[in-house]
């Protein structure tokens, strides 16, 4: 069966699972058990996914061994079944290809060790190979048709992980690597350089899986194939990149998408393809009504993209989620939170999960404000998005950074994920805690767009100098509704248009109508505003909090209807502050593109109420 599987590679399209851990998952089985141990404790529930993934359509079936090493599995005291948890996992799988009377080819499943390998860990190569060697006799003896290796993001690991399977079996070999979000893997290889090392450890198809959605892996997949062009390969992406939402994790795309990108899959090389993290049997299905509705496809004719230079530059990956969420016209709701004075985190990290779940659709975290010393804002954004899985924006103030510190902070946000930015001057020191602190700057927030947009995103420095590969921000800028000077600020604007910002944030309003005005003048002059706006929203509390922000802050006027609102509201300031917001957001709805909340006094219990209430 093993010579047919690979002449059939050499002719058409193999449709193989989707998730396992995401469905088992759906059917109540929590994330904190051994999903492997279910061969022997619970086959039944695992037996109902093979099925559901073999009606869909499915040729492959993945057996449920993924994390079956010993490495994993002494984590729950089960080191020692390593062989009996394969051996079940293959039986398994076999018992409901046989039921279901269709030709289904049995892949043994293998991950990670999940441990780090030497030089970068502490575990000898000789040791992971006898790892996974243990774990390829089991799955090769139970009868498995094929060995999958699959969601390594270490070279060095995938290639002891084939070597092994090629030592230890004569069952075809596949090997599949992940990607960060930047076309490279853990380590920093791009798509080239794991295809040329796939492709030496003779394996018999290569590829990836996991990752982000179709899109990212369609371009990586053509990458491998134009690096390695004689090679067999496999793509299985997840069903597009996770969100948390109301404590479950949610995976945005659809059967459907899964469907047409199956066809370009398969037009871009793949032998294999399916779903990982996220799909279900309905993407399978979708899949393969695709792939049956199209004519056949001969691989060995088909023409690869003329993709260039791989091996040092790899496309930008896809926008970020709030970039996507304004090109799809969602009405985007971001909110401002000040990093720590100190080292606790606690705090915060409270304050950005409630947030989250109550709808919130990006955290922006500001770099010192009022030039008060805190924690480094892009130390946040990532502890946010690591620990709370929500997207952030980083406030970067140019001042006080000269051009070198502020390229290498740029690089260092990039690498910890984070991909939007507010570009803005800062606060000068003078008002802050140090005085005296340096308050020079090379560069004003317009030329800072620019480096990044022309320069950053497009793989080179300010100096023109190469950066690797291009980054991916998207860029936002300052942007006054209601100046003292219009024309001033009308100016201004135009030079951040030009620079190439993609979205502004205003500062807080509480007249909608007079800050409508200076869009409308800027519409008579050079046309509609064609970047999203994000309308400053700061809620209210009591008398006091109004009449210090209208009589002590520059730049905030408050409409005496307003102010005598909250005189009246009394004691119940803070319910009569939300149904203002709520109002004034109502009122910026038809021409805003979301709303950027400044909440006070770190109330963010408050803001969660507000946001509940304004969003649709």
């Amino acid at each position: 069966m093993a010579q047919n599987l690979l002449d059939l590679l050499g002719q058409t399209t193999l449709l193989a699972d989707g998730a396992m851990g995401t469905m088992l998952n759906a059917r109540g089985v929590s994330f904190e058990k051994c999903f492997d141990e279910l061969n022997l404790t619970t086959p039944a529930v695992v037996a109902d996914v093979h099925r559901e993934y073999i009606e869909a359509g499915s040729q492959i079936i993945l057996t449920n061994t993924f994390s079956a090493n010993r490495y994993k599995l002494e984590r729950f005291g089960l080191q020692n079944q390593v062989a009996a948890i394969n051996t079940a996992g293959v039986e398994l799988a076999k018992r409901v290809a046989a039921a279901s009377f269709k030709e289904v080819f049995i892949a043994g499943d293998m991950g990670p060790l999940g441990v780090r390998l030497a030089p970068f860990g502490r575990v000898q190569i000789e040791d992971a190979r006898v790892a996974f060697a243990e774990q390829v006799e089991a799955l090769c003896a139970a009868g498995a048709d094929l060995i999958v290796i699959e969601t390594i993001a270490d070279l060095y690991e995938a290639r002891e992980a084939a070597l092994a399977a090629k030592q230890n079996c004569s069952k075809p070999v596949v090997v599949s690597v992940t990607f960060t979000r930047d076309d490279r893997t853990i380590l920093g290889d791009n798509p080239a350089k794991a295809a040329h090392v796939l492709a030496e450890t003779g394996a018999d198809v290569i590829g990836v899986n996991c990752s982000g959605g179709p899109a990212q892996l369609l371009r990586i997949l053509r990458q491998m194939k134009q690096a390695e062009p004689d090679m067999k390969f496999w793509v299985k992406p997840n069903a597009g990149w996770p969100e948390q939402v109301g404590g479950r994790i949610m995976y945005p795309a659809d059967p459907e998408y899964f469907g047409d990108y199956a066809l370009a899959f398969r037009e871009a090389g793949a032998s294999i393809v399916g779903g990982c993290c996220g799909t279900t049997a309905r993407h399978i299905a979708a899949m393969r009504k695709a792939l049956d509705s199209a004519p056949a496809v001969k691989l060995d004719i088909l023409q690869t993209p003329d993709v260039s230079e791989f091996s040092e530059v790899s496309e930008a990956e896809p926008s970020s989620k709030l970039a996507q969420k304004l090109a799809a016209s969602k009405f985007v709701i971001a909110v401002e939170m000040d990093p720590p004075r100190g080292l606790s985190t606690h705090k915060l990290m409270a304050g950005a999960s409630l947030l989250a779940e109550a709808g919130a659709d990006v955290i922006d975290v500001a770099d010192s404000p009022m030039a008060r010393m805190r924690m480094s804002a892009w130390a946040v954004c990532d502890i946010v998005q690591r620990k709370v899985n929500v997207e952030t924006t980083l406030h970067f103030p140019t001042r006080g950074r000269n051009l070198l510190r502020v390229q290498g902070d740029l690089l260092a946000a990039h690498a910890l994920g984070i991909r939007n930015v507010f570009v803005v001057m800062g606060d000068p020191t003078s008002i802050g805690d140090y005085p005296e602190a340096a308050d020079n700057y090379d560069i004003v927030p317009s030329g800072l767009i620019k480096l990044v947009k022309l320069g950053f995103n497009l793989g080179v420095d300010h100096s023109g100098t190469s950066i690797g590969q291009p980054t991916s921000f998207f860029v936002g800028a300052a942007l006054n509704l209601a100046p003292q000077n219009v024309e001033s600020e009308i100016k201004n604007l135009r030079r951040k248009l030009n620079a190439g910002a993609d979205f502004f944030l205003t500062q807080p309003i509480f007249d909608p109508q007079s800050a409508e005005t200076l869009l409308k003048r800027y519409a008579s002059e050079y046309g509609k505003l064609d970047k999203p706006v994000l309308v400053g929203i700061m809620p209210l509390f009591s008398t006091r909090h109004v009449n210090f922000l209208h009589h002590e802050v520059p730049g905030i006027s408050i409409p005496n209807p307003i102010r005598a609102r909250m005189e009246k509201a009394g004691e119940a300031g803070v319910k009569e502050g939300i149904l203002i917001t709520a109002e004034l957001v109502e009122k910026v709805r038809p021409w805003a593109q979301g709303i950027y909340i400044m909440p006070q006094f770190n109330r963010y219990d408050v803001v969660a109420e507000m946001i509940e209430v304004v969003k649709v």
